[in-house]
């Protein structure tokens, strides 16, 4: 049976025992989390075209937590659509430059990241899976139209949908917006930690855990929030520390 262990970027995240999965997923730059923690080169890895948008510090600190990682596939996650006027939309693809394919795998090389494989089969391609795997569910979609699920989500999917494995596990998720690579400044601008994405998300998992009981995680607050079941306990274990000795980056 085969298991997919996708990994979050939240700190000090519950892992599973080596040995008990056969790839690893990560989503954005938890990536770092992995190489920080001795964890094998991920199977596959989605990132979310805002990292290169250079708008926000996080997204900044994201890229510098990437500098000589690597991955054997990365799926490129385009930013939302935007409606408005025709000068708003023009306004909106001149910005839009910085968030294209292009310019986001230059970025990456810049910094030593190195994959195999580069794949964007699309927006359209990430949401229509996630609602197929969600049954349509109306819930799911109502929250869908008002914010997009994050990229945790999205490499979730592609874990149960197009890979479909055996089982997955869902470690580092909290539904917040702090991470293990560096502090969000934007917890302080907004004064919560609270990530924009949470409704959607956990609308997703509890759909999600219902539709498919392959489906677990190893973090409580997930379970508790999102009603995925825990790992079963002979597959359990506590937070992981760093490994002593220094992990070179990309493993």
């Amino acid at each position: 049976m085969a298991t997919l262990l996708v990994l979050g970027s939240k700190p000090d995240p519950s892992l599973p025992p080596p040995g008990s999965y056969d790839d690893l997923a990560c989503a954005n730059a938890s990536g770092a989390s992995a190489a920080r923690l001795g964890l094998p080169k991920p199977r596959y890895t989605v990132m979310s075209a805002i990292l290169t948008s250079g708008r926000k510090a996080p997204n900044r600190l994201a890229l510098q937590a990437l500098r000589g990682l690597r991955t054997e596939n990365l799926y490129f996650f385009p930013r939302p659509r935007r409606g408005g006027t025709a000068w708003k939309r023009a306004l909106h693809r001149i910005k839009g430059l910085r968030t294209s394919s292009l310019y986001f795998r230059a970025q990456l090389a810049a910094r030593g990241y190195r994959y195999e494989r580069f794949l964007a089969p699309g927006l359209d391609h990430y949401l229509e899976l996630i609602r197929d795997l969600c049954g349509q569910d109306p819930e799911v979609l109502a929250c869908m139209e008002r914010k997009v699920p994050s990229t945790g989500i999205v490499t979730l999917a592609l874990g149960l949908g197009e890979r479909s494995y055996d089982r997955v596990v869902m470690s580092g998720f909290s539904f917040e917006i702090s991470h293990a690579y560096a502090d969000n400044p934007l917890i302080r601008e907004w004064g919560s930690t609270r990530s924009k994405h949470a409704d959607t998300d956990i609308a997703v998992l509890r759909c999600l855990a219902r539709r498919f009981p392959r489906l677990y995680t190893s973090e409580p607050t997930v379970g508790d929030r999102a009603g995925l079941p825990l790992l079963p306990a002979a597959t359990e274990r506590t937070p992981v520390d760093p490994p002593s000795a220094p992990v070179a980056p990309g493993g």
